[in-house]
């Protein structure tokens, strides 16, 4: 499997992506280093950890035939001091909205850290992930 993107300078240091699959996103460095209009990088790589253990938790657990009713994903990484500046702790808490069994939540977090999502398995190379759960009921 072979995955691309374009990435086009705009302006300052803000560029616009085309993927390979045809979507665009656009990045831009943080305000003190002239830029702020959109996403740095690295805040990418915490959102593509969200998404990838997202995709993961929601089909693993409609196999599990669990009533989820809502998904959310926070990740907040802390970088290392000097550069290269990646990211060495990064805490991922997730929210299940449902009726859903605690143990099946975690055994599809498990899996998605352990198994399955690659940008886990990516970031795991420098950064010690953490992981979390809550599970808020049913509405």
């Amino acid at each position: 499997m072979t995955s691309s993107c374009t990435a086009t300078w705009t302006d300052g240091v803000r560029y616009l992506h085309t993927s390979g699959s045809g979507h665009t996103l656009v990045t831009d460095a943080a305000p003190p280093f002239g830029g702020g209009t959109a996403p740095s990088p690295m805040e990418l790589l915490l959102h593509a950890l969200a998404g990838c253990a997202g995709v993961d938790l929601a089909m693993m657990l409609e196999k599990m035939k669990q009533p989820v009713a809502g998904l959310e994903i926070s990740v907040e990484g802390e970088r290392a001091e000097e550069h290269p500046k990646v990211f060495t702790k990064i805490r991922m808490r997730v929210r299940v909205r449902g009726d859903v069994d605690p143990r099946k939540v975690e055994r599809a977090l498990n899996l998605s850290r352990e198994t399955y999502c690659s940008v886990s398995a990516m970031l795991q190379a420098t950064a010690t992930i953490e992981h979390s759960f809550e599970i808020l009921g049913a509405e």
